[in-house]
């Protein structure tokens, strides 16, 4: 069903292109990305370890450095989407992104990795924002015809999902010929994918405004002078932080199972079926259910998860099942993904309140990575003694545990005024 339109709503046209961004353009968008990432990234520790011979320090600092420079640089790049328009950001970080693969390509030293590794990151941080403000603008569009069916953003984690299954394999594929052939590939992805948003990506926003106009500089942040914002993406951070522990902390339960790496891919491949299979359903029943009561649920979800981790860590493991623990912590960190996210993501609609949004979902990212900086240092030490069975081993998990439920009651507090009945 086609949402209504007044003749004051008709999409305008500028050179060719319709003024509003299609959402199979903006979804596959996400698709193509994920898989040209997915296909370099996680095999870049192997080749610096294998090729390179380099260390684990030196591994742990490339890779902690692109992440840092994305998650850090979201803020910024959602503030230059908002400023030059989503089009101009987009295009601009496929580019960068080349170039990241390209130094990557060329690199045999810890200084051209590191730098390939932080523009490989610039690229993401420009990117990403932009594409979720337009998402945000077609949301807006469609939004008055369906009430209560799942937003786009449910979408775009299932498109996501299947990108992130996608790359691993392709890039599997690609490292037989060599790790610079995957670069070369995922490069060329990127190339074809900067000259389809500069083709087909409107000029105008979804209000008919021009995205070539320059936004006026004093709501480049309006985010950050809207207190209650700032307080939401703070608590919504937390949900970063936990989910990140199937990277950080799944890993390190796995050793205490007596379980390899590949019972680690088996488990990824479950934690996908699970986000493809069930986003969809369960975004539209948080439709139904309500922003808070979604948020919350999503939150203590990932709390249990974590509780049930920790409360069978401190057990044997199952001989019939070792992989009980990770299995519960997957499943509750997905379901209260599916819950969450997209419910997040949609309420950057309700802050904005009609201003550009792209700083505002840069800084809902920003948080989140400064979160999974601050509670990973945190739990480090903590994890030291979780990969051996005892009672000290369900600290990490009991510490993440208990924060997910502080930010699932607190963060009820903080949704826009007034808040719409539907998630």
């Amino acid at each position: 069903m086609k949402p209504a339109t007044s003749s004051t709503q008709t999409p305008l046209q500028t050179g060719g292109r319709p003024a509003r961004p299609n959402p199979k353009v903006l979804l596959s968008s996400q698709l193509i990305f994920n898989i040209g990432f997915y296909s370099v990234v996680p095999f870049l520790a192997l080749t610096m370890a294998n090729d390179f011979a380099m260390s684990a320090v030196a591994i742990g600092i490339v890779l902690g450095a692109r992440t840092f420079a994305q998650q850090g640089m979201f803020l910024v790049g959602g503030a230059i989407s908002d400023r030059w328009g989503a089009r101009y950001t987009m295009v601009a970080g496929c580019i960068v992104r080349v170039s990241g693969y390209l130094l990557l390509a060329a690199a045999d030293n810890f200084s051209l990795f590191l730098a390939g590794a932080i523009v490989t990151g610039v690229g993401g941080a420009l990117f990403s924002p932009a594409l979720e403000s337009l998402v945000a603008a077609a949301e807006e569009r469609r939004e008055p015809s369906g009430k209560h069916r799942p937003t786009l953003f449910a979408s775009l984690v299932i498109v996501g999902e299947f990108g992130a299954v996608a790359g691993p394999l392709l890039g599997s594929l690609l490292l037989g010929f060599g790790f610079e052939v995957s670069l070369y590939v995922a490069s060329a992805i990127f190339a074809v994918m900067a000259f389809v948003f500069w083709r087909f990506l409107p000029r105008a926003d979804h209000s008919g405004q021009p995205t070539d106009a320059a936004v006026p500089k004093h709501q480049l942040l309006a985010c950050l002078r809207d207190k209650r914002f700032v307080a939401f993406a703070c608590f919504f951070s937390v949900s970063l932080l936990a989910h990140n522990q199937l990277y950080f902390g799944l890993p390190v339960e796995l050793r205490r199972s007596g379980l390899d790496a590949g019972t680690l891919g088996l488990v990824f491949a479950y934690a996908s079926l699970l986000t493809v299979t069930l986003q969809w359903p369960v975004a539209k029943l948080m439709r139904r259910f309500g922003e808070r009561n979604a948020l919350t649920l999503g939150l203590s979800l990932k709390a249990a998860g974590f509780t049930a981790v920790a409360i069978l860590a401190t057990q044997p493991p199952i001989a019939s099942l070792p992989v009980l623990p990770a299995l519960a912590l997957v499943t509750g960190l997905c379901l209260g993904n599916m819950c969450a996210t997209p419910t997040a993501m949609r309420l950057v609609l309700d802050f904005a309140g009609g201003r550009p949004t792209g700083a505002y979902y840069g800084l809902l990212a920003s948080c989140g990575g400064a979160m999974v900086l601050i509670g990973n240092t945190a739990m480090a030490p903590l994890y030291e003694f979780a990969d051996q069975t005892s009672t000290a081993a369900a600290s990490p998990w009991l510490f993440t545990g208990v924060i997910a439920v502080v930010s699932a009651v607190a963060i009820r507090r903080f949704l826009p005024v007034p808040a719409r009945s539907a998630a």
